[in-house]
């Protein structure tokens, strides 16, 4: 039963892939006028002679004068190969431009995923055992400056804190001799080097907010006719709350990661630029703001192909952990 609900949900996915590919490229072609309107505008500003004659020819080279049902199966149909088009800013194959990035963008948000379980779990466990203890109220006022603390300003904080008192650089993904150097394993380990500080930057929003929802969820299990059962037949009070209400309250945790992969990489695009980390969250918004079509789209595509797949892990995986939960 469970392989068969595997199944149907993995079959699902593909018109779902299908729908959002079609609307990526309605999001990416809504805007009034097009790449060369853009180009055109930047080149007026700065007192250059546009060209009309030029740019309706650029504008028909490129197939901006086509039909959108047209245009978005030549981009879909390229895409399926493996060709996601050429940026019109950069001149370069989109595929050259994004996947260092989107690799780096995924490493992080991985990352900080794996930081917030670590931390928000054991918290929220002991925050909903040890309610109205000293350890619980600091723990929870801890959580409210994490919550309501910009990712931006945490991270400008902790740049002051490790320049002015340790002397240390602390933005960026590499050091510089590493920073175009090939990859290699003495580059990964510069990259673990680097890359607790913006998790932690990215991850102490989350964390706070999943120790609340932790803590409220597991407190309405502890009190259920069930554990007082499995209290009364002499389990022990770790393995009762470990075996039966934290399995049932860790819900919210795996169902975070249908949003945190896209939340992750597209929500840290200002905490990206004050770190100067090279993901893809600053690209990304240098596309849109071009109307730079092929590179925007291939970024909104691969985030929203990322919440499907985060989507349907987690519900494997609530399928999984929660008996609750019907396959039919």
């Amino acid at each position: 039963m469970l392989l068969a609900y595997i199944a149907r949900r993995i079959l699902w996915t593909i018109p779902f892939m299908f729908a959002v590919s079609l609307i990526a490229f309605a999001l990416i072609t809504a805007p009034p006028g097009d790449y060369l309107t853009s180009f055109a505008a930047t080149l007026a500003q700065s007192g250059d002679i546009v060209d009309e004659a030029r740019l309706d020819a650029l504008r028909e080279r490129y197939g901006f004068d086509r039909p959108f049902l047209v245009q978005y199966f030549h981009w879909i149909g390229g895409v399926l190969q493996g060709d996601f088009g050429i940026s019109f800013e950069w001149q370069q194959p989109v595929g050259q431009l994004i996947w260092e990035r989107m690799a780096l963008s995924v490493t992080l948000a991985l990352a900080t995923l794996m930081f917030t379980w670590a931390v928000a779990l054991p918290i929220g466990i002991y925050s909903a055992v040890r309610k109205y203890s000293i350890g619980d109220y600091f723990f929870t006022a801890v959580g409210f400056i994490g919550l309501a603390t910009p990712n931006f300003l945490f991270a400008l904080v902790l740049m002051y804190v490790a320049v002015v008192y340790f002397g240390a650089d602390v933005s960026g993904l590499f050091s510089e001799q590493y920073q175009d150097a090939p990859w290699s394993l003495a580059k990964i380990g510069d990259l673990a080097a680097h890359i607790w500080i913006p998790v932690i930057i990215l991850g102490t929003s989350a964390t706070a907010s999943l120790v609340r929802i932790m803590r409220a969820n597991l407190l309405d299990e502890l009190y259920r006719p069930y554990v007082t059962t499995a209290r009364a037949k002499g389990l022990s009070e770790f393995r009762l709350i470990m075996k039966y209400p934290v399995r049932i309250a860790i819900n919210p945790f795996i169902s975070t990661i249908g949003w945190a992969f896209p939340q992750l990489i597209s929500g840290a695009v200002i905490t990206a630029f004050v770190l100067s980390l090279p993901t893809s969250g600053p690209l990304m918004l240098q596309a849109l703001l071009a109307q730079d079509m092929y590179l925007a789209g291939a970024f909104i595509l691969l985030l929203c192909c990322l919440s499907i797949v985060g989507m349907l892990v987690s519900d494997i995986l609530l399928a999984v952990i929660d008996p609750r939960i019907r396959f039919r």
